[in-house]
């Protein structure tokens, strides 16, 4: 039977039973031959912090697509890129279904309305969300919202509009829990806290009338759940005030408790937009929020006209961008376009790919610089950390260099860079509004804890932090070296300007090799592309050109680049050997989601071994691994790796694999050492394949 089917079958079977058997006489056999007695916290995990194990979600499943994913881009780059974006047809099915359906397509039309009516009256539209999500927060305000504003400050129009809608730039928010800080790198314990949703929501001063949009890609995610709650009972239960945005069915959420107060509650209006498992498991950087970063831009794209539509003439909204025929239903049916026009990019996608994976895999490092792109951008990049177990970007005061990547803007000093990034002053949380309740209110008290470090690290001085900026500071701590890799992101009608030259020139004469990212409604001018090339060697370019006909916010770019980025960056991961299959083997069980993530991955794994024929043949039938197990053993790994910096390696996922099924094959305890140096030797997806068959 195929290891892809045997998965699904095992996981399928273990999902129903496992956490039952952990407690039958089997549980002891597998713990028993590796030493292992299951810690205080493992236990009260596997029985009481069930509303966080997650696996039966869709957006935790594999996708059937992408199963053989790490094998295939190992040999062929193009191919492992196509089975990438074919996922993203998952999308497009999404919306094409969504405008299809009156009922579900009324819901955009009045969340729509609902912003129009708030803007109108100079209330305020607060978007939040976790994670991914909460960077589609800030990408909804600081990529689409504000820019557009800014760009109309420079038409003949502006004088109209500002007397009409006064002080409209700044009235919508978008808010990632942790505040700006959590851009970087996310902050433990936050994420599980409906407290910190309902803090962040009074932090950003919104009030009753304001439209909260509550997203969450799995639907479950606390902090998003409390600000949900919190909106609704701000505004008084009425309906179209708060709305709750989520990418899972509602029948696998309704067991979650949490989930269910907020699918039940009649104040709160749900979009579900489900699209079914991810390209790489759980990873819902990807599919999920690009969804929901769509629909919800096509959204704000809409109330903006209907805001604007009775201000300025029919020649007026069309130099902003705007065509009287876009209506909501019509954009998300195009969005196949811009899906089919990005896969096709695969061919020539997979040169750059291939050179960034090369540069990581010798030791260098990649510098990105980014305008207009910055936000998609940086969201990217920082995205890469938490999912395949990176380093995040470095502070101004690291002593080593450890992250792989940079990302630098066209400007010369930090602050113009952050002010780029956000379109606004950056936003940190403030100890006095949230140390007391943290300190009160949480009952949990690894919660606690976690809660009050991540609070230490989220003020608005982080952002002296990290500087970036192309400035002289960051040329003389990470400048270019011989074998490092730049790449420049442009966008739109974006031209390089002095300050990107030079850095094309500084990144070149010092030996990295450069790769030219245009995505646009037009291919780059004759003559920007000659300035671009004229330097030796000459730069790789990708021009990407859109069959765009109206994007005032630049939603269809910004969509289009992300998911070129997503492919990319994924693409390289699995290259690098940080996917196993289409799962991240790699992840770091940081909060106590991606315990349940961890605990997962490792009993699929195991499970899919035992249960096929070259395990049976050599070793005969074996129990399989039950939930309750593979936790205990992953607890083990998490706090022996803590005390043994030789383990740092190695992810905790990948040790507890290889050291159960060691373990199970010589029938004898199976160190952590052991298993680290059989990591070191052999990566997990060659020592798993070694069972295909």
């Amino acid at each position: 039977m195929p290891r892809a089917i045997v998965f699904i079958a095992c996981a399928l079977l273990t999902c129903v039973t496992g956490i039952a058997q952990g407690r039958q006489a089997n549980d002891g056999d597998v713990l028993h031959l590796l030493a292992i007695t299951p810690s205080a916290q493992s236990l009260d995990y596997v029985a009481n912090k069930r509303q966080f194990q997650l696996h039966t979600l869709l957006t935790e499943q594999r996708h059937p697509q992408t199963m053989d994913l790490s094998r295939r881009i190992a040999s062929d780059t193009t191919a492992g890129l196509r089975e990438l974006f074919a996922v993203d047809r998952d999308v497009t099915r999404t919306m094409d279904a969504v405008a299809a359906d009156p009922a579900r397509l009324r819901q955009l039309e009045n969340a729509s309305k609902a912003m129009q009516d708030a803007l109108r009256h100079g209330h305020r539209v607060y978007f939040y969300g976790t994670g991914s999500t909460g960077r589609l927060a800030e990408t909804l305000e600081s990529s689409l919202w504000r820019p557009f504003w800014e760009r109309a400050a420079k038409t003949p129009s502006w004088r109209k509009i500002d007397k009409a809608l006064p002080g409209i730039g700044d009235h919508v928010r978008g808010e990632i829990t942790g505040g700006d800080r959590a851009l970087i790198a996310s902050l433990e314990g936050f994420e599980d806290l409906q407290l910190i949703g309902r803090l962040q929501l009074q932090d950003n001063g919104i009030r009753r009338d304001d439209v909260v949009f509550a997203v969450t890609e799995g639907g479950e995610t606390s902090a998003v759940i409390g600000t949900a709650k919190a909106g609704a009972e701000l505004n008084g239960g009425r309906p179209g005030k708060t709305w709750f945005v989520y990418n899972n069915p509602d029948t696998v959420l309704l067991p979650f408790t949490r989930s269910r107060e907020v699918i039940e509650a009649s104040g709160i209006t749900k979009v579900n937009l489900a699209t079914g498992p991810q390209a790489i498991t759980g990873s819902t950087r990807m599919q999920a929020t690009t969804t929901s970063l769509y629909a919800l831009g096509v959204v704000m794209e809409d109330a903006i006209h209907h805001l604007l539509a009775p201000v300025l003439s029919k020649t007026e909204l069309r130099a902003l961008g705007f065509d009287g025929r876009a209506t909501i239903a019509a954009r998300l049916r195009e969005f196949s376009t811009l899906q089919h026009t990005v896969a096709a990019t695969a061919p020539r996608l997979a040169a750059w790919t291939d050179r960034e994976s090369a540069t990581y895999a010798s030791g260098h490092h990649t510098t990105y610089l980014a305008g207009h792109a910055l936000m998609p951008v940086f969201v990217d990049v920082t995205e890469r950390a938490p999912t395949f177990r990176l380093a995040p970007l470095d502070r101004v005061d690291a002593k080593e260099r450890r992250s792989w990547i940079q990302v630098w803007a066209p400007v010369d000093d930090a602050d113009s860079a952050w002010r780029l990034l956000l379109h606004r002053f950056f936003h940190g949380l403030d100890p006095a509004l949230y140390a007391q309740p943290f300190a009160t209110q949480i009952d949990d008290a690894w919660l606690k804890a976690a809660a009050a470090r991540s609070l230490a690290n989220a003020g608005a001085e982080q952002q002296t932090l990290y500087d970036l900026s192309f400035s002289p500071r960051n040329l003389q701590a990470v400048g270019p070296a011989q074998g490092d890799h730049g790449a420049m992101i442009l966008l739109g009608a974006e031209t390089p300007d002095t300050s990107s030259m030079r850095w094309l020139r500084t990144f070149t004469t010092n030996g990295a090799s450069i790769d030219i990212i245009h995505v646009g409604d037009a291919p780059l001018l004759q003559r920007t592309v000659a300035a671009l090339r004229a330097g030796s060697p000459r730069p790789a370019l990708l021009d990407v050109v859109l069959p765009i006909r109206h994007d005032p916010l630049e939603l269809d770019r910004i969509i289009a680049l992300k998911m070129l980025l997503n492919a990319h960056s994924t693409a390289i991961m699995a290259k690098l050997g940080r996917v196993v299959g289409n799962t991240m083997t790699a992840v770091q069980p940081g909060n106590l989601k991606l315990i349940g993530r961890a605990t997962f991955l490792i009993q699929s794994h195991v499970n899919t071994v035992l249960a096929s024929g070259k395990w049976k043949q050599a070793h005969g039938a074996t129990p399989p691994l039950t939930y309750a197990q593979a936790n205990a053993v992953l607890f083990d790994v998490i706090e022996q790796r803590g005390k043994n910096p030789a383990l740092a390696s190695s992810p905790e996922v990948e040790l507890a694999i290889v050291r159960i099924l060691e373990g199970l094959r010589l029938q004898r305890a199976f160190s952590l050492d052991e298993a680290a140096a059989l990591l070191r030797s052999r990566r997990l997806d060659a020592y798993l394949g070694g069972y295909d068959g």
